[in-house]
This record gives structure tokens, C-alpha cells and sequence, in this order.
């Protein structure tokens, strides 16, 4: 038998901070560093958790008129798989507006712009251990940019970058069956499924305020 919901709007995460007693930096990388936390509980336990603590990330679902999603495929080298992803890219320019970043993301790495931008997620890939949070952005009348106005030039893994359009229902249906791996990939795609039912009318605007 299942419990009754709480009153009013209960389906909702909630800030919340237990007291840190202590703090050390364990390790601190090009992108990420990882500290070590000791946490009081709410029964005045003490426990030990490792953080790593991240400047977070964008993501684009890129839609077509033909219901097509914009896809990279580029190599991870901690899973040694090729993935096809939705465009992403972290958010490591000072004072860049979360869709400004986006914005860039989509030029640098798939070549085109947008003049449609909705938000179709927040989350949050790894809470049990991460501070990285995620934004993903719908973004649709979309118009390709010429690779002598893109201004950047790829390196390194995004040198070897495949763009390629599939249709939503191929990419949802490629994570269903076990095909398709990638976190915010999945979660963006899903997400643009389920908004497409009302014509993608109940997203947020481009600039809503972040958790």
C-alpha cells in the first residue's frame, strides 16, 4: 500500500548543509579537484566523504524542423568508447551566462547557431560524490555556421569529432536498448520526448534561474 503524499508542492528538492568539521584537499587537477570532508549527521555521527569538486557543465539538445537531434560522436578516454553525445562543454569562462555558453559550445563543436533556446533540465550527474552540475538547453531554428566564422580551432580528442543528425525516436529508442551510454545525452533526449508532447510549450525560458 502506498503512502499518502505530503501536502502541497512536496516534489521538489530542497537546499539543505550539514555542518563540516573538517576539510583537506586530497588532489587538485586541470579540471577538477578532490577534497575530503567530514560531515556531522544528524544524529551527531561523524562520517567521511570524498568530494570532487567541478565548475559543472551545459549540454544542447540541437532539434531540426524534421524532429532530428544534432550528434557528436567523440572518444572518452576513462570509459575507452566512442560515444555519440548531444554538444557540451564546461563552464570555465569567468562570468559567461550558462546559455552564452551554450551558445559557444554549439558553434565550437557541432558548427551551428540557434535562434530558439529553452531549458529542458537541471541536474545534478553524480551527487553521491560530484558538485558538477548540469544545464541542458533545447535549441531549435538552428542555421550552420561556416568553419571560417567559427573562430576555434579542435584539439586534442574534439580534432576528431563525427557530427551527424538521428531522428529523437532513433536516439531514445538507442537507450532503451542499450546502445547509446552517455549521462546527459540520455537525459537531454528524454527529456525533449517528453516536452514534445505540448509542443515543448511547458519549458522554461532560456535565462531561468538555476537550483
Amino acid at each position: 500500500m502506498s503512502e499518502p503524499a505530503p501536502p502541497g508542492g512536496w516534489l521538489a528538492d530542497s537546499a539543505e548543509r550539514w555542518p563540516v568539521l573538517g576539510s583537506e584537499l586530497m588532489s587538485s587537477g586541470n579540471i577538477v579537484r578532490i577534497r575530503h570532508d567530514t560531515v556531522q549527521m544528524p544524529d551527531d555521527r561523524r562520517v567521511s566523504r570524498e568530494v570532487v569538486e567541478h565548475p559543472g557543465a551545459v549540454a544542447i539538445v540541437a532539434m531540426n524542423p524534421d524532429g532530428e537531434v544534432l550528434l557528436i560522436r567523440q572518444y572518452r578516454h576513462p570509459v575507452q568508447r566512442l560515444l555519440w553525445e548531444i554538444p557540451a562543454g564546461l563552464r570555465d569562462a569567468p562570468g559567461e551566462t550558462l546559455l552564452a555558453t551554450a551558445q559557444r559550445e554549439l558553434v565550437e563543436e557541432a558548427g551551428h547557431r540557434a535562434a530558439d533556446w529553452r531549458v529542458l533540465a537541471d541536474f545534478f550527474p553524480s551527487p553521491g560524490i560530484s558538485s558538477e552540475r548540469l544545464r541542458v538547453f533545447l535549441a531549435r531554428d538552428l542555421a550552420r555556421v561556416p568553419e571560417a566564422e567559427r573562430g576555434y580551432v579542435p584539439h586534442h580528442e574534439e580534432a576528431h569529432l563525427v557530427v551527424a543528425w538521428a531522428p529523437l525516436e532513433a536516439v531514445v529508442a538507442g537507450f532503451l536498448a542499450g546502445r547509446l551510454h552517455n549521462g546527459v545525452t540520455a537525459v537531454g533526449v528524454l527529456a525533449a520526448h517528453a516536452a514534445r508532447q505540448d509542443g515543448f510549450a511547458g519549458l522554461r525560458g532560456a535565462d531561468a534561474p538555476e537550483c
